[in-house]
């Protein structure tokens, strides 16, 4: 058996990455702060109760050593060295970062979107040659860059494979992009404003694609960055009717040339003036990866599991981190005056 060890185990990815995992034959421990087990992993998956920023516990979880790291909650340059720390007894490890790393010709990132024309023109699609945000302690993609930096730098110690996701989706997701029209949908609203003519593209990450390629980074150590993303790139009106499809509901899209009309109407998770679609030929080229499942065919499940976190509760109580993510994201008041007018 190959000894593997994950980071983050009861998280949105964690639970279906360790499953992923013990099925093709890993030696599991499951490492949370809480030690709880998913009720879907094989049995012979150990846990373990660590916090993930005490270094001392997380030695103690690896041991004598494993083949395979996975940390799912990697987030800076000292969760890299950390990380590091522990190459004498680590084969490889496999991190997620994120897409928001990426910036555009321009200079422009997601830290800049909120400047006149800062939202960054990407290239369609995005490949990993694409430049990078600089390493640094001001945001999130700065830390999430900081954290690839200082790995890839130590892939002669340690090689590391950097997983750049999306918009990730799959149940047990504390911000879901998915909420905006679940719970419309739920509240009866038949009308939606969708800005940029419904035409947006923020490419989704499924965690079951997320898993698939922890998987095969697994057996097939290196020190690289590679895209994390579903096959498909669907527009905000497409997810938006793939979600009242699985609902059983019927919805018209009021489509407005342009940005929304203001923060609080038809300003929906998704929406970008310009594409954020990314390329999965190099994990296909260097993992052998081949997509599991499709957005469309995953919102069942995604769907069940918002539908369970709200019944019986205020969407701000279910989600306290969509709130403070995207503020009030249904202003019906607001809207219905946009739409009289």
């Amino acid at each position: 058996m190959r000894p593997a060890v994950v980071i983050g185990a009861t998280g949105q990815i964690g639970r279906v990455a360790v499953g992923a995992l013990a099925r093709d034959g890993w030696e599991v421990t499951a490492v949370s702060r809480g030690g709880e087990r998913d009720r879907d992993w094989p049995d012979d998956v150990r846990v373990a109760r660590a916090d993930r920023e005490d270094g001392k516990a997380l030695s103690a979880v690896v041991g004598d050593g494993c083949d395979v790291l996975v940390d799912l909650v990697a987030y800076g340059p000292e969760h890299a060295r950390q990380l590091t720390s522990l190459a004498d007894r680590v084969g490889s490890a496999v991190v997620i970062s994120s897409v928001s790393v990426y910036e555009d010709d321009k200079g422009r990132t997601f830290d800049t979107q909120q400047e006149p024309d800062g939202f960054p023109v990407y290239p369609v699609p995005i490949t990993e040659d694409q430049r990078t945000i600089r390493p640094g302690e001001a945001s999130y993609s700065t830390r999430k860059a900081g954290l690839e930096h200082e790995l890839l730098a130590a892939g002669g110690r340690l090689p590391s494979t950097l997983l750049r996701a999306g918009a990730i989706h799959g149940p047990h997701c504390r911000t879901p992009r998915e909420l905006y029209f679940v719970k419309r949908n739920l509240d009866g609203r038949r009308r939606r404003v969708l800005p940029y003519g419904g035409r947006s593209r923020f490419h989704p990450a499924g965690v079951h694609n997320i898993a698939e390629l922890i998987r095969l980074a697994a057996s097939r150590p290196g020190s690289r960055a590679l895209n994390a993303v579903d096959p498909d790139a669907p527009t905000v009106a497409e997810i938006a009717a793939a979600i009242d499809a699985v609902m059983g509901v019927e919805t018209e899209s009021v489509l407005v040339d342009g940005p929304a009309p203001s923060s609080t109407v038809g300003e929906t998770p998704w929406s970008v003036p310009t594409p954020v679609v990314c390329d999965m030929s190099a994990a296909e080229r260097e993992l052998g990866y081949r997509p599991v499942a499709r957005y469309a065919e995953t919102l069942p499940e995604t769907i069940a599991w918002i539908e369970g976190r709200l019944a019986g509760r205020d969407w701000r109580e279910a989600y306290p981190k969509m709130l403070a993510a995207y503020g009030d994201l249904f202003d019906y008041a607001a809207e219905d005056a946009w739409l009289a007018r």
